[in-house]
Order: structure tokens, then C-alpha cells, then sequence
């Protein structure tokens, strides 16, 4: 059934630190091109206004046919490139594709603001992505711990040095250590037996950013991790294939991250990562966890990104299959079950279905 252009609003840190190979110029891409309205919207562009109403200055693509990511994101980002003002509250959809960890040195205010602004819109009937109540919960990533015991790995989470050191200790000299909250594999170590001499500098470089996490060493994350993307709350699979990287490190580099230098070709997850798939579903649903990149090494989930969730272009590059184009007509059909029920479902709910 052939669907009506709707609106949909993408959120992100700033409109000029937005790379090309980012999922959410991708999807922003694929929407424009299905024909339907885009906006653009940097953490700092929302206002409320006098009359009650949710607006923000955005940028608007100005045609539907990119001929790349790349060339949407030149316009976006073009000297002469314009803001308009826009009612938040008109769009059907707003994606919230904003990483909290970019905004800790400059701009501590802006996540929770962003999300506070997504709320009011969400109170609107505009369908926000992923729930920005349930995002509030997950600022950093205690909200993992949140999840089932079963698919995760020993865990500690201190700011005391001591602490740090028992746990590796208890773990035969190996651990990994990592700011609680930071993304791209920034400030990750791996601890080894011989590399004590230089564990007091490790824990110094992630504690005096806040709270670390300690997590047990898995052997398997020699191989590098897997990067499975969900949807609905389930493994994100079109036409038999799945939206699924193995990220590995192609220079001794213990962090595995696209963002870290890390190397990357297209995987299948195999059994062990659907368990856990399996696993982490229940959570995600309840949550309104729209779309989340489940990070796996082994038998065991390292990390479940809420915020960001990339690799999406890569996949699809290497894949040839249309992801975003299912994400797409898959907001379509939600902003199409919305009005059918009267916008009367929860925006919980409507995330989920």
C-alpha cells in the first residue's frame, strides 16, 4: 500500500560535525529520496515558544535526489546553507540521533535538553525514536547493567583506584577499563599481566572524567566484536540478510571501533549473538528501543549503543541491501498506524509495534 509523504525530524549534535558515513545521513538520505520532508536539528536549535509550541531552527534538504551522502551533507553544511524555522510539533517523526559523550567538555546541558524538548514533542503525538523517557534512563552505561546477568560480562563500576585494581587482580592481571560514559573506543584500555607497570596511568586517564567501568577480559575480543543492529527490538534482517558487522582492529589496537582506526566486513551472526539477541529483546521493547546496535564478543554482549547506533552505511555498502529503505517505510507504517488509532497510543507503544 502506497503511503502518504510524511515529516521526519532528525536530531543530532550540530549540523556542522555531521561526517558523511554517519547512519544518520543515510537515513536521512533514504527518506528524501522516498519523497518525504526532512529537518535537520542540532541539540541547541530547539525553542519554546511563547504559545506553548515546541519549534526549532533546522536545515531542509531541498531535493530528494543525492547523489550521494556526501553531497546531502555539503548542502546541509554549505556556507550559505539557511536555517527555517520550524514547528517541532508538525513532523510525524523525530529520530534522536545525538551521542551524549561528544557534549561532556563543552556542552554538559545539551543531552538532557535535547531530551527534555523530545518529550514535550513526543506529548504532541509526534513519534519519537528512540523513547526519549526511557534515553533519559540510559545516559551512560549503567543503563546496561539493567540488563540480564546471562548476557553480560563481570562487571565494576568505581571511581576508586583500589577497587579498580582488586577487580583486575581477582581476574588474573586482565580486565578492560573505560569511561562509564564515552563511545568510539575513547580512553579503553586492555589490561594485561604485563602491563601493570602501567595500570595506574590507565586508571588515571578514565577516572578523572567520572565513574569507570571494569569489565573481565573475554579471549575472543582478540577477533575483534560483533556490531548487530536491532529493530522493533529484534535483529534487523531484509531479505535473508542481517545488519551485522565484525569490527576487528588491523593494528594491534585493542579497540575494535569504526571511530578508533578499528577495520570492519560484513558478518552473520551466528548463534551465541542471536541468543543474546533473544536476550536483550524484552528490555528493548519495553523501552521503546526503536533502533540499537548490540555489541558482541563471544558468548557475552559488551555494550548496547541506544543513542547512536552506526554502521548502517557500511552494511549496506558491503551488503547491497536497502536497510535504510526498510527503516524508512517502517516509520511510514507506524505514523500510519498512529492515525489509524486516532493518535491515541502511547509514544511507548508506538515504537514498539
Amino acid at each position: 500500500m502506497t503511503r502518504a509523504a510524511i515529516a521526519i525530524g532528525f536530531v543530532v549534535n550540530r549540523i556542522e560535525t555531521e561526517q558523511d558515513n554517519y547512519t544518520t545521513i543515510r537515513l536521512a538520505r533514504t527518506a528524501a529520496a522516498r519523497g518525504h520532508r526532512v529537518a535537520v536539528i542540532g541539540l541547541g536549535d530547539f525553542i519554546y515558544d511563547a504559545d506553548g509550541r515546541v519549534c526549532a531552527r533546522a536545515r531542509i534538504p531541498r531535493r530528494g535526489d543525492y547523489a550521494d551522502d556526501a553531497a546531502l551533507l555539503a548542502e546541509l553544511q554549505a556556507e550559505d546553507a539557511t536555517s527555517e524555522r520550524i514547528c517541532v510539533e508538525d513532523l510525524d517523526v523525530l529520530i534522536l540521533r545525538s551521542d551524549p559523550a561528544e557534549e561532556l567538555e563543552d556542552r554538559p546541558w545539551a543531552p538532557n535538553s535535547g531530551l527534555l524538548f523530545a518529550q514535550l514533542a513526543a506529548a504532541k503525538h509526534v513519534i519519537v525514536l528512540n523513547d526519549p523517557t526511557h534515553l533519559t534512563d540510559a545516559a551512560n552505561k549503567t543503563y546496561f547493567q539493567h540488563f540480564p546477568e546471562a548476557l553480560r560480562p563481570e562487571t565494576c563500576i568505581t571511581l576508586n583506584p583500589d577497587e579498580i585494581k582488586a577487580f583486575i587482580a581477582a581476574h588474573g592481571g586482565h580486565g578492560v577499563i573505560k569511561p562509564l560514559q564515552g563511545s568510539g573506543g575513547q580512553s579503553v584500555f586492555v589490561v594485561a599481566p604485563d602491563s601493570e607497570a602501567n595500570l595506574n596511568q590507565m586508571i588515571d586517564a578514565v577516572v578523572r572524567d567520572g565513574y569507570a567501568i571494569v569489565q573481565e577480559y573475554l579471549p575472543a575480543a582478540k577477533d575483534g566484536d560483533l556490531r548487530l543492529l536491532t529493530l522493533n527490538g529484534r535483529p534487523l534482517r531484509v531479505d535473508g540478510t542481517y545488519a551485522c558487522l565484525r569490527r576487528y582492529s588491523g593494528s594491534g589496537d585493542a579497540r575494535s571501533n569504526i571511530s578508533a582506526g578499528g577495520r570492519y566486513e560484513a558478518a552473520e551472526p551466528d548463534a551465541d549473538a542471536l541468543r543474546l539477541a533473544e536476550i536483550a529483546a524484552p528490555k528493548l521493547v519495553r523501552d521503546g528501543m526503536y533502533f540499537a546496535g548490540l555489541d558482541i564478543v563471544g558468548d557475552k554482549m559488551m555494550e548496547i549503543n541506544v543513542d547512536t547506533p552506526g554502521g548502517l552505511n557500511m552494511i549496506e555498502d558491503l551488503t547491497g541491501v536497502d536497510f535504510s529503505g526498510h527503516i524508512v517505510a517502517d516509520l511510514e507504517r507506524k505514523v500510519h498506524l498512529r492515525d489509524q488509532y486516532g493518535r491515541t497510543l502511547r509514544n511507548v507503544e508506538l515504537a514498539m509495534l
